[in-house]
């Protein structure tokens, strides 16, 4: 997917900065800056964090759709074949915050308290949600630390997981399953039969796990709607 942009010009224009000064703030190379500040190389965490200390903003603040800059994306969209004026949907963005592992109990104090304890303290993702997820506090953002779901997923990837959605054969999902002392979280893909629940390796590489329906303790922790590829 395609990275989200940086608003390094405006945030220069509106402080009256050059490119050399704020390369003296943050240690980067004004080349490096100027691509950045162009769209024409990607950006990392580690460039990101500079830059709010530079600009003395929250990372969200520095990313040029944050929620401050759609208010005037128009909220109304044409679909083929229908009338202009006959389909409203609303745009919103919602930031989700980036944890290190699958949370038991997503909800906003405790993905916040996840999101410290595994490193990725004050990470967030700006997600398009629509409007029956927007007031979803629950939601976060998983950090895909190796290569153990390739091809699918890989190590750099973000997944965002909204708990709470309705889900079907087919669909990925976070879940947590097994001993209830020590259960096993996982990202799988969920398959519903009669008598049973069967999940998935989302690359096919290891034996499903069939559970009974009544007995297997098994949980959906969320579902995963979106995909982020946050490459440096």
């Amino acid at each position: 997917m395609k990275q989200t942009a940086l608003r390094v010009r405006e945030l220069l224009r509106e402080r009256r900065w050059t490119t050399k000064v704020l390369a003296e703030k943050t240690g980067m190379s004004e080349s490096y800056l100027t691509h950045i500040k162009n769209g024409t190389r990607r950006w990392n965490e580690d460039a990101l964090a500079k830059l709010a200390l530079a600009f003395e903003l929250e990372p969200t603040d520095i990313f040029s759709f944050s929620k401050k800059r759609t208010d005037e994306v128009s909220h109304q969209l044409q679909f083929v074949g229908q009338d202009i004026n006959s389909t409203d949907v609303n745009l919103n963005i919602r930031v989700v915050p980036v944890v290190g592992q699958i949370p038991s109990q997503p909800s906003a104090y405790n993905n916040q308290v996840l999101q410290a304890s595994t490193g990725y303290k004050d990470k967030f993702v700006p997600v398009f949600v629509e409007d029956g997820d927007k007031d979803n506090e629950a939601m976060f953002c998983l950090s895909i630390k190796d290569n153990s779901l390739a091809p699918k997923f890989v190590s750099g990837d973000y997944l965002i997981v909204c708990p709470g959605l309705w889900t079907r054969s087919g669909d990925i999902v976070a879940v947590e399953y097994g001993d209830e002392q020590n259960p096993t979280k996982e990202i799988v893909q969920i398959n519903y039969m009669d008598d049973f629940v069967v999940l998935e390796s989302v690359n096919h590489k290891k034996a499903p796990v069939a559970l009974v329906r009544g007995k297997d303790s098994f949980r959906i922790i969320g579902k995963v709607t979106h995909r982020y590829q946050m490459m440096s």
